[in-house]
């Protein structure tokens, strides 16, 4: 069975097992089912694009006696089963260098061999997910908070691989990833830091606040993380310099000039691949 194929079946699973939360009047019933479907299906291809893009992106990147950079976010949870299913069936031997504590957490979980930047600084491939990709393949990452890691292991790799699903694909950035770009700060820094940002390049910039607890988000560093929602689409690289010259920047979650390629699972089920533009 072709993996499109796959795909297709299990939408079809999906939808047939779709049904209403709650009981309404009939009146309302239709609508409310149609809507539940259409919620459902629509996170159900969401799910199975991320898988098309990781599997893809492991089978083409990833060979015997590789060290391996694993990124962090909900992409790459399939990119850890794929790989997990390759070094099994294929006797790989294959080092697993984490961008995070969820990332550690996959790699162990998995049977993976970990490691770590002090004993493989320099890695052979890393394959990470991203909030958005624009055309030049520029991304916004650390919506999950975790930016700095990911950039120190992407800095770190001879290949950077990007995996996402279709809602994350834009021309430029900001026209799909509403949330601004992330920034991570020395804590004592976040309102200095968030004026001259704001001064500087407009737009609005807010302190992330934690949802399950009080006060904002704290990263693995112990850090702040500030969200710039900006208003135009800027020169890139110009800006990630400017900002990380800021006293108080930690690291900004604007990737330019990093990633090599990037896998979009789509949705009628194939894989998008864009590379990055020949300097």
């Amino acid at each position: 069975m072709t993996l499109q194929r796959w795909v297709f079946l299990r939408k079809l699973t999906a939808a047939a097992s779709s049904s209403p939360p709650f009981s309404l009047p009939s009146s309302l019933s239709c609508c409310t089912h149609v809507l539940g479907f259409s919620q459902s299906a629509a996170a159900n291809m969401a799910e199975e694009a991320k898988k098309l893009a990781a599997y893809s992106a492991v089978d083409n990147n990833v060979q015997n006696n590789q060290v391996v950079g694993v990124g962090s976010g909900s992409t790459i949870v399939y990119a850890v089963d794929r790989l997990a299913e390759r070094v099994r069936q294929e006797k790989l031997n294959i080092v697993c260098v984490p961008t995070s504590f969820q990332a550690r957490q996959l790699i162990l979980q998995h049977g993976l061999a970990l490691s770590d930047l002090e004993r493989h600084p320099e890695l052979d491939v890393a394959i990470d997910g991203a909030d958005e990709v624009d055309a030049q393949l520029t991304l916004i990452k650390g919506g999950g908070g975790c930016l700095t890691q990911e950039k120190i292991v992407a800095g770190n790799s001879k290949c950077f691989v990007v995996i996402a699903d279709y809602r994350k694909d834009s021309s430029v950035l900001g026209e799909q990833w509403k949330k601004g770009v992330p920034i991570e700060v020395i804590p004592m820094a976040y309102v200095p830091v968030s004026r001259v940002i704001a001064k500087r390049f407009g737009g609005e910039v807010n302190l992330r606040m934690a949802v399950s607890k009080a006060g904002p988000v704290v990263t693995d560093n112990s850090n702040f993380i500030l969200d710039w929602k900006f208003e135009d689409v800027q020169n890139w690289s110009e800006v990630n310099t400017a900002i990380k010259m800021i006293p108080g920047v930690v690291e900004t979650g604007l990737f330019v000039n990093m990633a090599e390629r990037a896998y979009f699972g789509m949705e009628d089920g194939s894989v998008k691949v864009r590379k990055a533009p020949a300097n």
